[in-house]
């Protein structure tokens, strides 16, 4: 058996224990999707990775900028399947992949069929000729690649029955919307209020309207549609509180804020471990002004805070205190459940721990476990008086609407 049969089938073997894990897991749902993943030779986008990396439960980075901060990968299998079930693709569809890799537009192909057409584009021709290279080598020359600004689309090859957008966005172009087919889609990664979801959405007349949304990460757009978070640190550089929006009117209340004694509220809400609270998260940004997430520096980290997640918590600001999500263990292993509470510092510290907890409770008695909030993105004009009740989201292009299920307490805008 020469050296590239052995890579070959060594490849197979890991492809297949990728895909059986995922549909094991419920991340794959449809034979559709199974199929295109079991086909598509995911190491030959990952040129330079050993065959496991490709194969893992994990990003392969592609592209690195000066900083060693990643602009460009194969995307975890994980996302990459949940937004293909999201996306519905079916033989014959026209597709738009906006951030290029690849292996992502290998699998919309197989999707599509023979009778079907994909177009990739990406802003870094570095990406498109390493996309191009890659699909041809695995057979998927016929998918268009495309250098462009995601930010309009590919109008060249539109109207789009699916537009899945695989980098982080935080608003939504016009031209997105303009080159849809009459009853296409958008599947895309939108960042509101510093968190992120996978939402597909269908028009309704002149708005997009929620079908599905799922937590997700991806690396953010560049170009015309970027749009950085504006970071505040703490401490030196220990603790950064991140903004996507309103910015603190005076972030220099804050310097003497962890120089108070914190302060703990319990919530009273427990949790298991394994059940999943992302819709805590999403209510936490649409109920409290001044959200914005907490991080800390790993190497800086004295224990000072501690977050219920030190990559990205939940927290608010208000004057010169601030409060964080946070986690206490109760009970032993190996059935040991959480109890969610706040952590506050600063003058009102008592008080934005209370409203957090308050919110905490809320979330509890209302959405825990329900099907978390309708989005529906407006055109940018819209005035508010036409938008119902709900946490409004102003961006460049649309105005976001986040509304709970009428049963829940919806946060006032």
């Amino acid at each position: 058996m020469t050296e590239v049969t052995a890579d070959s089938a060594s490849a197979a073997e890991l492809r297949d224990r990728l895909v059986n894990e995922l549909v094991s897991q419920h991340t794959i749902e449809s034979k559709e999707v199974e199929e295109a993943f079991r086909k598509v030779p995911r190491h030959l986008f990952a040129p330079g990775a050993p065959l496991e990396k490709a194969y893992a439960h994990a990003v392969v980075a592609t592209k690195r900028d000066e900083n060693g901060i990643t602009i460009s990968s194969v995307s975890a299998p994980e996302i990459q399947a949940t937004m293909l079930e999201q996306a519905g693709l079916r033989p014959g569809h026209r597709g738009l992949e906006i951030g290029s890799g690849g292996y992502n537009a290998a699998l919309m192909a197989e999707l599509v069929g023979a009778g079907g057409e994909i177009t990739t584009i990406d802003i870094d021709a570095d990406v498109t000729d390493r996309a191009r290279a890659c699909l041809k080598e695995a057979g998927y020359a016929r998918v268009n690649v495309v250098l462009t600004d995601g930010e309009e689309g590919c109008a060249e090859h539109a109207p789009y029955d699916r537009t899945i957008v695989t980098v982080g966005s935080w608003d939504i172009p016009p031209a997105w919307v303009d080159q849809l087919a009459e009853r296409g889609t958008i599947t895309v990664p939108l960042r509101m209020r510093g968190l992120t979801r996978s939402i597909t959405f269908a028009r309704a007349g002149d708005r997009l309207v929620s079908q599905s949304a799922k937590i997700c990460g991806f690396v953010t757009m560049q170009g015309a549609g970027a749009h950085r978070e504006r970071l505040l640190l703490l401490r030196g550089k220990e603790i950064g509180l991140r903004f996507d929006d309103e910015w603190p009117a005076d972030p220099d209340l804050l310097n003497g804020a962890l120089d108070t004694e914190r302060v703990e509220v319990w919530s009273g809400v427990r949790i298991p471990r394994g059940e999943q609270f992302d819709t805590l998260q999403m209510w936490l940004a649409t109920a409290l002004d001044g959200f914005c997430l907490l991080a800390v520096d790993p190497k800086l980290d004295t224990g000072l805070v501690s977050p219920q997640n030190k990559m990205a918590c939940p927290a608010m600001v208000e004057g010169g205190a601030f409060a964080y999500l946070t986690l206490r263990k109760l009970g032993e292993e190996p059935d040991p459940v959480f109890e969610f509470g706040a952590h506050a510092f600063g003058p009102d510290a008592a008080t934005l721990a209370d409203a957090m907890a308050e919110q905490i409770r809320d979330w509890s008695r209302d959405h825990r476990g329900g099907p978390g909030p309708s989005i529906t993105a407006y055109p940018a004009d819209t005035p508010d008086e036409q938008l119902p009740e709900g946490r409004v989201i102003n961006k460049r292009h649309v105005r976001v609407l986040i509304s709970w299920p009428s049963e829940g307490l919806s946060p006032a805008s």
